[in-house]
């Protein structure tokens, strides 16, 4: 074998190799895009808190449950914590479980205040606007103590924390289809990229000097 043709292997293996890297790196980015995804702060007021948040901009009209299953009881909101846009109307609507109920500001721009309802079907109406930017912490007075507390941030001027896709309402991330594709096709170019260096290595290279 040449010294021309041993410097055309290694400048192969030295192409395969940045090939195989930069796919690797794009599988890499890709699976990191996916499984991640962003979701309004509530800090320590949603801690430990059953109900889940979600993020629910894009709609006009949202519904939480009052007295949905949680904390012990039928003694959550859900969804607790909610990231809505300016000009979204939140519905609270009672289940009828857990006893009398009410919806009230604990702080925040928004002042909520409904009276203490066990009726099912009674619903509380609050429209968010600009004035009401931020994030208001309510709470159920009667139980409160158990962990009957929710939020809504409103707009996009507010903290956020990375959750692990889904905005945060628990399970495994779920990864996009587009995603998908992009592994796949980056697996192929891997193999591909491998399969020709390896042909290369084992017959290729005998050529003659072009001079």
């Amino acid at each position: 074998m040449s010294d021309n043709d041993a410097v055309s292997r290694r400048g192969l293996l030295r192409t395969a190799a940045g090939g195989v890297a930069a796919a690797g790196a794009a599988t890499a980015t890709a699976g990191t895009a996916a499984g991640q995804s962003e979701m309004a702060d509530f800090g320590s007021h949603l801690q430990g808190v059953d109900g889940g948040t979600e993020d629910l901009r894009g709609n006009d009209e949202v519904t939480v449950q009052v007295g949905a299953s949680g904390n012990g009881g039928n003694l959550a909101f859900s969804p607790a914590g909610i990231w809505i846009d300016p000009g979204t109307t939140v519905i609270w609507e009672w289940t009828g479980e857990g006893g009398g109920h009410n919806v009230e500001t604990v702080e925040g721009p928004a002042e909520l205040g409904s009276e203490t309802v066990s009726e099912a079907g009674f619903t509380y109406e609050f429209t968010f606007t600009e004035e009401h930017a931020g994030i208001t912490k309510y709470q159920c007075v009667p139980h409160s103590s158990l962990g009957m507390l929710g939020a809504v941030a409103v707009g996009g001027d507010v903290p956020t924390v990375e959750t692990g896709g889904g905005g945060g309402g628990g399970g495994a991330p779920q990864i996009p289809d587009t995603a998908k594709t992009l592994g796949l096709a980056t697996f192929v170019a891997m193999v591909s990229t491998l399969s020709f260096a390896f042909f290369f290595l084992k017959y290729g290279g005998d050529y003659e000097d072009a001079a």
